[in-house]
Formats: structure tokens, C-alpha cells, sequence
């Protein structure tokens, strides 16, 4: 079975978030890079999938030269085919990403073959847009499943199991088909040391597709307002007293 995953280079957000001059991005200089949980899982799945039913795991990304680093960390847990749509670092939106990914998955499979499932996060933990799987399915004519958290494929078939509104939602797809998968539908494995070693050495197949630019443009980021407070000392010892009864007497604990 030909698994297809894509993923997104996106910020490590870990320290604090400060925006570029001109508030149209992040200021990355000082973070580190990561794909989301939910793509991590999407991963893990299509590696647990092809396991135990044999065939290739391929990661596909659309980034600068540097998102290759997220290509070999899926590499060393199992992806066989890594597949760059390399960028000139501006931002693609949703509706460029989809075609370009489209693209390069109709040249993939004319030479390689069908892929039986694509895998999306269920959203980028930058963006968080939700539709880059809908779209690249819609176009590639494909039965889509979004906010997957259980997954079961047969011969020609998935079974797919979503949360909703405190229950379940089951859904039956016919293959070859899109699914997108959320944060907890695996546990995903650390990658062991052959692992590493081995992705250090994998080759990234590379082609650039041609910049598109979206319909729907950003006008601005900005950052949340957070309410800031400050701590008032009423006093020390016994001194602190007068203060504290007037205090609870304003918060209405003695009426």
C-alpha cells in the first residue's frame, strides 16, 4: 500500500512570540522548527499502516531548502520517499498549497503509481486553515474524512472514527481516498539511533513548483492582549491588619 503524508514546516513556539516589523509574520530568528502534533501522528500512522500491510511511506512538504531537516526526522521512524516542493521562503496560502501539492501528486503517480490514502494534519499549528485536505481532495476527485482520531483500511475500504459533540461518527471510504487525523490517534515513536543514521543519508527528491499567489490575502497579525496584574503588599505583621479587614470589607465578605 502507497501511503502519501503531508506535513508543514511551521515554528517551534516554545519562546516568546514576536512579530516581523511589518506584522505579516513571525519572527523566527530565535525559534527552532517543527511540524504539528497532528502531522507527527499522521506520520506514525502511515508507518503502523504500511507495516502491516507492506508498501511505502512517502512525506511530501512545501518549504524553503531547510524543511528538509522535517523530511529526514520522518525519514528515521520509517518514511521511505521524501518528496520537497522547494520554496523561495514566502508564504503559500491554502489555496496555492493544495494545487501545488495536487501537482506534484498527479506527476508522482503517473510514473509510481496511485497513492491508496493521503494523510494530512488536521490542521497547521501556525495557520491552522483546516483545508488544504479538503481542497487537495476535492480536486483530485478523492472521498475525504477530516478530524480522524481512528483509522482501520481493508483490502478496498477505510473505516474512519471521528469525536463529535460527545460521540463517535463512523464513516466508509472507498480507496484510493484523502484523510486528514488528529493529535491523539497514535502515540508516535521516537526515532531509534540506525534511524537517524539512516535518514541522514536519504535522498529528498526536490522539484519547485511556481509561486501562486492567493486570492485571499493578510492584512496583519497581531499579537493577544494579555491583561497584566500586579501584586499590592498591604503590609507586614500585625501592621497589615487595618488594611486586610478593609480589603475583605470592600469584597463584601462581612455583609
Amino acid at each position: 500500500m502507497n501511503v502519501l503524508v503531508c506535513i508543514k514546516r511551521v515554528p517551534d513556539v516554545g519562546a516568546k512570540i514576536t512579530l516581523t516589523p511589518d506584522a505579516q509574520d513571525l519572527d523566527t530568528h530565535l525559534l527552532g522548527f517543527t511540524v504539528s502534533p497532528h502531522e507527527e501522528c499522521a506520520i506514525e500512522e502511515a508507518v503502523r499502516i504500511v507495516e502491516l500491510r507492506g508498501g511505502t511511506v512517502s512525506v511530501l512538504t512545501l518549504g524553503p531548502p531547510d524543511a528538509a531537516e522535517q523530511l529526514r526526522d520522518a525519514a528515521a521512524i520509517g518514511a521511505g520517499r521524501l518528496l520537497l516542493l522547494e520554496t523561495d521562503g514566502r508564504e503559500w496560502g491554502p489555496m496555492a498549497t493544495a494545487g501545488a501539492i495536487v501537482e506534484a501528486v498527479r506527476s508522482y503517480e503517473s510514473t509510481s503509481g496511485p497513492y491508496e490514502l493521503i494523510l494530512f494534519g488536521n490542521e497547521a499549528a501556525d495557520t491552522g486553515d483546516y483545508q488544504v485536505a479538503v481542497r487537495v481532495a476535492h480536486a483530485l476527485n478523492r472521498p475525504c474524512v477530516t478530524g480522524v482520531k481512528h483509522l482501520q483500511i481493508s483490502e478496498a475500504t477505510l473505516r474512519a472514527r471521528r469525536e463529535f459533540r460527545g460521540g463517535d461518527e463512523y464513516f466508509e471510504l472507498a480507496l484510493p481516498a484523502v484523510v486528514s487525523v488528529k493529535e491523539g490517534i497514535n502515540l508516535p515513536r521516537y526515532p531509534s539511533l540506525p534511524g537517524r543514521m539512516r535518514a541522514k543519508k536519504a535522498v529528498i527528491e526536490q522539484t519547485t513548483p511556481e509561486w501562486q499567489k492567493d486570492p485571499v490575502h493578510k492584512q496583519a497579525l497581531r499579537d493577544p492582549i494579555v491583561e497584566r496584574q500586579r501584586a499590592e503588599i498591604l503590609g507586614e505583621g500585625v501592621e497589615a491588619v487595618p488594611a486586610l479587614l478593609g480589603l475583605l470589607e470592600q469584597l463584601g465578605v462581612f455583609s
